[in-house]
């Protein structure tokens, strides 16, 4: 594009037009000069991309106001007095690209959260979910291509299309080449002159979808499952960006997590602890026979193998450990509380005398 190029006159619009004035005229001149309206007219493809340029600096903000302080001189390789991004592509834009321009086309969507909620057994034993979200997936109507149907992108004339530009610029270092991203097609190689009318020429529209997410055994609350490529897909046809999903285990009221490790609080009577006994404790997907050794004391443990998680690398399980809880008895009939001061007899314990309640003293007052 030449430099004495009056951008506003290619497009027909006056230098104070509206952002929506200069949209309708480049769609206007677009579907006029468009190489698929115009087959084997090189003089009307060429005014076809000079408007297309013309289109792609004035409705970038920035850009325009660049254009108009500086005119096309500030696209044609010197950099304009006071810009400091121009300062910072000569010394740090490039670094380490020295195989030339290469084309960097369709970017990579961006990455996506989502949380999902499972039980203490979805993460012991592994779980699959189908989890709905919203999430921009690829036109249907273009294919993500971004143009409308019919018509094809061409190249950008600017990079040709390869999505970047090389210029060499002299600094205080000498001469020096940087490589930066294609202002005109923004890296993707081409430019489109018809959007497609769903996306907008984006390549992709928002839409619902179920993802079937497969959580692994073992999974902790509060992990993170990382999903390469299936985020949000990527403009124009680029891949999808990656989906990471964090687990929420939700608390379980028979058990405490640690590690692989389950707890459990079971009570057990006096009797029991004293005598011995087999008792039923909760498992995750059952119940266990526990044999609680006589004498046992309480905060006692019991170890029942393999009951508890699932390892997430590697075989086997945790462990289930049941912690007794001895309850003493707060309330006694008669004949239960002459047993045990029998009892304490026999073992020559000394216990406090009897201490008649409110029922005890209404039965002597009805003899």
């Amino acid at each position: 594009m030449a430099s004495s190029t009056d951008l506003y006159a290619l497009l027909g619009v006056e230098s104070t037009a509206s952002a929506d004035e200069i949209k309708r005229s480049y769609r206007r001149l677009a579907r006029e000069l468009h190489p698929d309206a115009n087959p084997g007219d090189p003089s009307t493809e060429a005014k076809f991309k000079e408007v297309s340029q013309a289109y792609e600096i004035l409705s970038d903000p920035e850009r325009r106001e660049n254009y108009d302080r500086f005119g096309t001189a500030g696209f044609e390789g010197g950099f304009a007095p006071g810009s400091v991004q121009d300062i910072f592509d000569m010394f740090f834009g490039s670094m380490g690209n020295q195989g030339g321009p290469r084309r960097r086309g369709p970017q990579s969507g961006p990455d996506a959260e989502l949380v999902v909620d499972i039980t203490l057994e979805d993460a012991a034993f592994g779980v699959t979910r189908d989890v709905d979200v919203t999430l921009p997936v690829r036109c249907e109507t273009c294919d993500g291509r971004g143009s409308a149907q019919g018509t094809t992108p061409f190249a950008c004339d600017e990079c040709h299309g390869t999505g970047e530009v090389r210029r060499v610029r002299n600094s205080f270092l000498g001469q020096m080449m940087t490589t930066s991203t294609c202002p005109l097609c923004r890296g993707m190689g081409e430019i489109i002159a018809t959007p497609c009318e769903t996306c907008r020429g984006d390549g992709r529209q928002n839409a619902q979808r179920t993802l079937n997410v497969e959580i692994p055994a073992g999974v902790e609350n509060g992990s993170t499952m990382r999903l390469v490529e299936r985020g949000p897909a990527g403009p124009r046809g680029g891949p999808n960006g990656t989906l990471y999903v964090h687990l929420r285990v939700s608390a379980d009221d028979r058990f405490e997590r640690e590690g692989d490790d389950l707890h459990h609080f079971a009570h057990v009577s006096f009797t029991q602890a004293t005598l011995g006994a087999t008792i039923e404790v909760p498992t995750l997907r059952d119940s266990a026979s526990v044999d609680v050794e006589a004498g046992s004391q309480p905060g006692s443990v019991v170890l029942v193998r393999n009951e508890g998680v699932h390892h997430l690398r590697g075989r086997g399980r945790g462990d289930l450990l049941v912690h007794l809880i001895v309850d003493v008895p707060t309330e006694l009939d008669d004949t239960s509380e002459r047993l045990l001061r029998e009892l304490a007899a026999h073992h020559g314990e000394q216990v406090n005398e009897a201490h008649h309640g409110l029922l005890s003293r209404l039965r002597g007052a009805k003899k």
